[in-house]
């Protein structure tokens, strides 16, 4: 590769990353609001019951990604071949698994909000706002999901901009009415909600001047939907749905061994820790959503040196992300604690503080996994992509969770994740130098 070559593919890099870093960064904001508001609101019962809830968002958020990254995987492959059939099926066909996503999640939201509030955990006062936050989220889901398929497929028409864009004024349209809905208002956890379902719809509305510029290269059409290509739209995009659960996953066994251990306190802090969580891991997840659409070009085209220099300039951007933010958190874990404590109770920013030094350890691990499944993803490797992702989301964390914490009390809760993500960003590494050479 010339050094004319190197210097776009940089450019290009850049392009895309911060595009999609910003984007993420944005549209974690749906919750990280929230959480800030609900904690000024509503006290320790709000925090807590809206980190019962947040399991709901992460499978939501997930399974409409699932749709679009496969999808749009599909699509960027397929125009790099010259595969123009193909191309114009991707966005139908992801549209039909949004669809189907849909028809799970509403019927859900409807009949079965209590049931799954108290699967969860939630009890007693966070019962009833965690029903609400869970049933009113669902019954919007068909904006997020088309919202998330709309934006993946955005990014990966050569619109990067565009896509951050979509998810940025979904952000600020969130936060402005959270303190509007919850505050002036006096809406409580119902406000939080809906500032939060009408997010998407902003997004989905900016997304769609796509169309009306005349500059996309893909539309829905009317097409016998074929199983085989949903089949490998859901492959392609069971990672990033994987990633998502494994974040709900993660919640769900820190809730109820957090709150068996150190009660109720102990989940509005970790609360605070997860929300922080949420941005941090946004960002690698929009290093990883940035990059994609080139690597997947590269896959298209056999260019095995771009893959590998994307993959290099992704690693590196993260790995240095993760430090910075590593030390940042450190040094100032009480004052950020004491950002979302309205009570100014000093058991819980000393909870929170302590528990995020020892769980933002693993960000430097969490970064290498992100970036490799969807690496993986990016170049057809559904089957690899999908192992580290299950290693990361069910098979080490859950186990380690439990014993760790069965062993060392609410420090073994918060050791048991960088561990996890330590474990499993070896496995990447090893999955990584099997697959490097593109095929």
């Amino acid at each position: 590769m010339s050094k004319p070559e190197n210097k776009k593919l940089l450019s290009d890099f850049l392009r895309y990353v911060s595009f999609g870093v910003a984007a993420m960064v944005a549209m974690s904001c749906y919750i990280l609001a929230d959480t800030f508001f609900v904690a000024r609101g509503m006290g320790a019962d709000g925090l807590a019951a809206l980190n019962f809830a947040l399991p709901v968002y992460y499978f939501m958020h997930g399974a409409g990604l699932m749709a679009g990254m496969g999808g749009s995987t599909v699509y960027s492959l397929a125009t790099a071949r010259g595969d123009a059939a193909a191309a114009r099926s991707a966005f139908t066909h992801s549209l039909v698994a949004g669809a189907v996503v849909v028809a799970v999640l509403l019927p859900t939201g409807i009949f079965l909000s209590p049931w799954l509030a108290g699967l969860l955990g939630a009890s007693g006062t966070e019962l009833p706002m965690t029903e609400t936050y869970i049933r009113v989220l669902l019954l919007f889901s068909p904006a997020f999901v088309l919202n998330n398929i709309l934006t993946c497929f955005v990014r990966n028409d050569g619109a990067p901009r565009l896509a951050m864009a979509s998810l940025i004024a979904g952000s600020l349209t969130n936060i402005v009415l959270d303190y509007v809905f919850i505050f002036p208002c006096g809406m409580g956890m119902l406000g939080a909600v809906v500032a939060t379902g009408l997010s998407p719809v902003i997004g989905v509305a900016v997304n769609c001047t796509h169309f009306l510029r005349g500059k996309s290269g893909f539309r829905a059409a009317a097409i016998k939907p074929d199983v085989r290509i949903l089949g490998r739209i859901c492959a392609l995009g069971v990672p990033s749905f994987v990633e998502q659960f494994s974040s709900a996953v993660v919640i769900l066994v820190f809730n109820f061994v957090i709150l068996g251990t150190d009660g109720k306190e102990g989940v509005a802090a970790y609360g605070i820790v997860a929300n922080i969580s949420l941005v941090v891991t946004a960002v690698f997840t929009g290093v990883a959503q940035g990059v994609q659409p080139l690597v997947s070009r590269a896959r298209g085209e056999n260019d095995a040196v771009a893959c590998r220099k994307l993959l290099a300039y992704s690693l590196t951007f993260a790995l240095a992300f993760a430090v910075a933010i590593y030390i940042l958190l450190a040094v100032f874990a009480e004052p950020v604690s004491g950002v979302f404590n309205s009570g100014n109770d000093p058991a819980l920013t000393r909870t929170a503080a302590g528990g995020m030094r020892v769980y933002f350890a693993a960000v430097p691990f969490a970064g290498v996994n992100v970036v490799a499944c969807t690496y993986l993803t990016a170049t057809e490797r559904a089957l690899p992509a999908q192992v580290v992702s299950l290693f990361r989301g069910l098979v080490v964390i859950v186990p380690a969770a439990l014993l760790f914490s069965h062993f060392f009390g609410i420090t073994g809760a918060w050791l048991s994740y960088p561990v996890t993500e330590a474990v499993v960003a070896f496995v990447a590494v090893c999955v990584l130098f099997v697959h490097k050479k593109v095929r």
